[in-house]
């Protein structure tokens, strides 16, 4: 069964700090608070009546759901419980700050039909999170994600890279911590400097200095893996694309790209493959899935002008779809050799 997501933005709503980053505005390109008639006049769009082709679930995003007063949680909870008794979705979702997580609140979003909440922690360093102005501890996530399982939600945990103050030794320590906090899943984001923003000044004053796309692809590539390592999926690189951050209106700087997922997936790829090439002293073939030659070709092809400056002298290499390679594997022929390997293999990367 397909899943499938009804977004609910509530821009900034809870938000107890006010982040170096953020600008809920710019992000959702939404400016205005939304009601509970609104959740319900936009599920009803999205399922008018019951569906069980898809797993529909509604997802509250945007702000801090669990900082919001209870009675106003409650409010735009009731359409998606309703909408839940009635069949026409399976759950609900929030995003909220570590630091909001109580028995109490847990009780509440039970009562409601809520199954999965997913933590802003964005950093495990308590460097980086003192500079970004996040109001909360590392510890105060380790506590949440912990409360959290205790009583059966699913954990979802959202970091961002490039925040004032990282490195890839710091990067490397909240990737660490992270898997400690046995969260079920993990989103990656980048950080965009955004009109309107703390760090919009700091970068206009030359005291930050945003990482470049290519860093920010290799180390959202680091991190997949190592997660992936670990038994936990990433299911999100890069920020979902909008007007504002398409037209580049509020964009003053930072590593924005619509495909940053599939330009991670295609890093990956890569960094397996080229060792195979390497070793090769005569032809090489690759063997892939049709979902997967995007990968092994690269954006633009960039991944498969680099194994053709690799064979130059060697020989030929080539590109073989079929039906018999399982996706996110590919078969490598070099000689009279071959080798079949995941390029989503669960191995960290190395810097």
């Amino acid at each position: 069964m397909k899943h499938a997501i009804i977004p609910l933005f509530i821009p900034h709503w809870g938000c107890p700090h006010q982040c170096v980053f953020c600008n809920q505005v710019r992000i959702t390109g939404r400016s205005t608070s939304v009601t509970a008639q609104d959740i319900e006049k936009i599920i009803r769009e999205y399922v008018p009546v019951r569906d069980d082709s898809r797993y529909w679930e509604a997802a509250f995003y945007g702000g801090s759901f669990t900082a919001l007063p209870v009675k106003v949680m409650e409010e735009l909870l009731k359409p998606a419980k309703q909408a839940l008794d009635e069949g026409r979705i399976r759950a609900i979702r929030l995003s909220t700050r570590p630091d909001c997580i109580t028995p109490e609140i847990l009780r509440l979003l039970k009562r409601y039909g809520v199954k999965t909440v997913e933590l802003g922690v964005q950093s495990l360093d308590p460097q980086v999170l003192k500079k970004a102005e996040r109001g909360h501890t590392a510890e105060d996530a380790r506590q949440a994600a912990a409360l959290l399982r205790q009583n059966d939600f699913s954990v979802g945990l959202q970091f961002m890279i490039g925040l004032p103050g990282e490195d890839w030794k710091s990067m490397r320590y909240t990737a660490r911590k992270g898997v400690r906090l046995k969260p079920d899943f993990i989103r990656i984001y980048p950080v965009l400097v955004l009109e309107g923003t703390a760090l919009g000044q700091m970068y206009r004053a030359g005291t930050y200095r945003p990482i470049r796309l290519e860093e920010a692809v290799c180390k959202a590539a680091f991190m997949k893996r190592w997660y992936n390592h670990h038994g936990i999926g990433v299911i999100r690189v890069g920020l979902q694309a909008t007007d504002e951050l398409d037209t580049g209106h509020s964009l003053l700087a930072g590593p924005y790209h619509p495909a940053m997922g599939e330009m991670c997936d295609q890093y990956i790829a890569r960094h397996v493959i080229t060792p195979w090439i390497r070793r090769a002293a005569g032809p090489v073939e690759i063997v892939c899935s049709r979902r997967d030659r995007s990968k092994v070709m690269g954006r633009r092809r960039e991944s498969w002008i680099f194994y053709e400056e690799l064979m130059q002298g060697k020989g030929t290499i080539t590109c073989r779809e079929s039906a018999d390679i399982a996706v996110g594997t590919v078969r490598i022929y070099y000689g009279d050799k071959h080798v079949t390997v995941m390029i989503d293999e669960n191995v960290p990367l190395e810097n």
